[in-house]
């Protein structure tokens, strides 16, 4: 059985058709995550509840010399009811392996690969993805060149409370979710909040996509962290609490403290609610959360800030309470995956001087980081069939700059604003 989604209508009046997705598969919306030091987090959905949570992996095609067991879950949704969504922790693995899996003892196999353990290492970056044919591009775009792990600011499938859109979200993604690990945080889209019946929220989104919190010692799955090479990437949440009383920011503080940017020079923060933004929409939705935690991100010489959200791509330099700092991070938004809403069209005039590039444009991004020292930031333009590289820029992380690190000693800075970008 088929269904269409409803048509994309794009702000400039460009109607796009819509793709058709199975609807009722008994298995599928496979996809994967790093789960801690060597180890990946296979998931999968069943409408059979008998299928046990086990999945069998290997070297070689169809030889699966190694089998781990874990958890399942369900859940209820108004009259929704989820498949037995599984939940399998394999590993230790070996890095920039390739591993064939078959999960439930039954079905089709699988394959992946684990993301290399020393640089260099890259990064694919959607945020807002959705789905639709924008959406569709994108995917294409992102695997049509390699990487090694997909990050994802928030805002997934745009179910919005519509829990079988939830499912061919997942079927949608499989073919890529399924080879790479795909690490997200949650966006607006994800809360699903109804008054008294379900007032928490992200109740979809936490049975489905469970995110190594627990091994980075959270407490919650809407925030975590995780080390992949010497990245350390910091998955925060912009819509739960972020106050300098919360576990949020008391988690935050603590994560902070346990990296040692002598393995981990580059540390990367990814939210959904962008704190600079110049475009027209959505503005200053991100200002709490950038006055409660932004200290706490530039004492830490964060790298590089993604978020979603803003309908469009946009670029500043780096940046610390509203000022170029050489010191601070580099703030990106790009929210432009392809959702259903189309784009933000509109930008405040006159430009910011803070703001180096801006286009409201669907696209994804690539951080490469080559070494301990350099890394180069793209972004990929979608332009029909080809994805064009429209904006790029070379980076140095803040992890091994001498002067950076005065500043923490108290002593000034050596090197002005524009000297990095």
């Amino acid at each position: 059985m088929y269904t269409k989604l409803e048509k994309l209508l794009v702000q400039d009046k460009l109607k796009l058709d819509t793709f058709s997705i199975p609807i009722g598969e008994s298995f599928g919306q496979v996809h994967i995550s790093l789960a801690g030091r060597d180890h990946v987090r296979v998931t999968w959905i069943t409408e059979d509840k008998h299928v046990d949570s086990r999945v069998e992996f290997g070297k070689q095609p169809g030889k699966y010399n190694a089998v781990a067991t874990g958890e399942h879950t369900s859940y209820h949704y108004f009259f929704y009811s989820s498949g037995k969504i599984h939940h399998v922790k394999i590993g230790p693995l070996e890095a920039a392996t390739t591993y064939y899996y078959r999960c439930g003892g039954y079905g089709p196999e699988f394959s992946f690969r684990t993301p290399p353990s020393s640089f260099p290492i890259e990064f694919a970056v959607v945020g807002d993805l959705g789905q639709t044919e924008w959406t569709k591009s994108t995917l294409e775009h992102v695997g049509s060149r390699d990487y090694d792990v997909f990050l994802l600011p928030g805002d997934l499938s745009y179910a919005d409370s519509q829990q079988p859109l939830w499912d061919s979200f997942g079927r949608l993604v499989e073919p890529y979710a399924s080879q790479r690990p795909w690490m997200v945080t949650e966006g607006n889209h994800e809360i699903e909040i109804f008054p008294i019946i379900y007032q928490e929220g992200f109740k979809a989104y936490n049975a489905r996509w469970l995110m190594p919190y627990e091994e980075s010692g959270s407490t919650s799955n809407l925030y975590y962290s995780f080390e992949v090479a010497g990245a350390h990437v910091i998955m925060l949440g912009s819509y739960t609490d972020f106050e300098s009383d919360s576990d949020q920011y008391k988690w935050l503080v603590g994560d902070f403290g346990r990296i040692d940017r002598k393995k981990t020079p580059w540390v990367i923060v990814l939210l959904h609610a962008p704190w600079y933004n110049t475009n027209t929409a959505h503005q200053g939705e991100g200002e709490s959360m950038r006055k409660a935690m932004e200290d706490l991100l530039y004492e830490a010489r964060v790298d590089v800030v993604f978020a979603g959200h803003v309908h469009a791509y946009e670029r500043f330099t780096r940046i610390y309470n509203n000022k170029a700092d050489p010191c601070g991070p580099v703030h990106i938004t790009i929210g432009d995956g392809g959702n259903r809403e189309g784009l933000a069209l509109t930008f405040k005039n006159p430009p910011s001087s803070l703001s180096l590039y801006r286009e409201p444009s669907f696209g994804h991004g690539r951080l490469r980081i080559l070494d301990e020292k350099r890394a180069h930031w793209s972004w990929q333009r979608n332009n029909d069939s080809d994805s064009v590289e429209a904006d790029e820029v070379w980076l140095d992380s803040l992890g091994t700059s001498n002067a950076c690190r005065r500043i923490v000693e108290g002593q000034e800075p050596s090197l002005s604003a524009n000297d990095e970008l």
